[in-house]
């Protein structure tokens, strides 16, 4: 991530976020980690479990989650080899919850027959599927900075933008990101000239405090970093979305409803992903709509 205009502690807040955001927005990435959430896996177990990933897929999403620390292949011989989560990589299901939880509220769903009743009622999305929804608006390129620039100064013109969030870059640069987010519900115009958030965009705070939260151990206890450009998380926490600039304990995060059995174990703290819930959407194409909330 390119240097920002923003102040040091915020850069080093917003650089950790980025990096993370990076590690989680490959498509699969997520399915593979909740996938994983429950137990050690050998590779003939996860492929029926993510059916529609081809091995040129599959493959790729488990080497660079390995790579980035957060899983751990195994080999116990030739021909048997288990993938698990690392202990990073268990820390981050409550973050996934976080994600998944502003998916649910703030994006946008179908109305679909309900098959017992009859009646309309906003379609069930599978938790993994708001996740990617979600990190599809928040993980493009200038979306982060942009956004945490606006929480930061609670409004601005796109001279200040530009300035704070795409330093180098000539004032005309910032209209295309800026509007993307416009479109997508998380940033309006005041009529002034000015940008800031919208309630959903306010509503993601909870969202990158567990995100910064969660980057902030990788620095501060020499944990092997996520394969990211840009600067490391600072040991000073105090970026206006950082988590606990005092080293208080993390807020508590949304619990991501669920229904189904559960999956035999869960990691310390983290969600109780149900299998029902993994796999309920029929996999992923999801068209953007105009209305009904933030666009997917």
């Amino acid at each position: 991530m390119a240097t920002t205009g923003l102040p040091h502690t915020a850069q080093d807040d917003l650089s950790g976020v980025t990096k993370t955001l990076d590690l989680l927005a490959p498509r699969w990435s997520v399915w593979v980690l909740m996938t994983l959430a429950a137990k050690p896996l050998r590779y003939a177990e996860i492929k029926p479990r993510l059916p529609w990933l081809r091995d040129g897929q599959l493959h790729p999403r488990l080497r660079q989650l390995t790579n980035a620390g957060v899983v751990e292949r195994t080999e116990y011989g030739p021909r048997h080899v288990t993938y698990r989560l690392t202990r990073r990589g268990a820390e981050l299901m409550p973050v996934l919850a976080a994600i998944a939880s502003w998916g649910d509220t703030h994006l946008e769903k179908r109305l679909v027959t309900n098959k017992t009743t009859g009646a309309k009622e906003p379609e069930r999305i599978a938790p993994a599927q708001n996740i990617d929804d979600t990190l599809a608006l928040i993980a493009r390129m200038h979306a982060a900075p942009i956004l945490w620039s606006l929480h930061s100064r609670g409004s601005a013109n796109p001279k200040a933008l530009t300035t704070e969030a795409m330093p180098g870059y000539g004032l005309t640069a910032v209209y295309h990101p800026l509007g993307r987010l416009v479109e997508d519900g998380l940033v309006t115009a005041t009529g002034s000239g000015n940008f800031q958030l919208s309630a959903s965009g306010q509503a993601l705070a909870p969202v990158f405090q567990a995100i910064s939260a969660w980057a902030a151990p990788a620095a501060e206890s020499g944990a092997r970093p996520v394969r990211a450009q840009g600067p490391a998380p600072s040991q000073n926490r105090s970026g206006p979305w950082a988590t606990n600039p005092t080293r208080r304990p993390a807020p508590p995060v949304p619990a991501v409803r669920s229904a189904g059995p559960a999956l035999a174990t869960t990691p310390p703290d983290g969600p109780a992903w149900k299998s029902g819930d993994l796999f309920s959407h029929q996999i992923p194409a999801r068209p953007i709509t105009p209305a009904g909330g933030p666009r997917r």
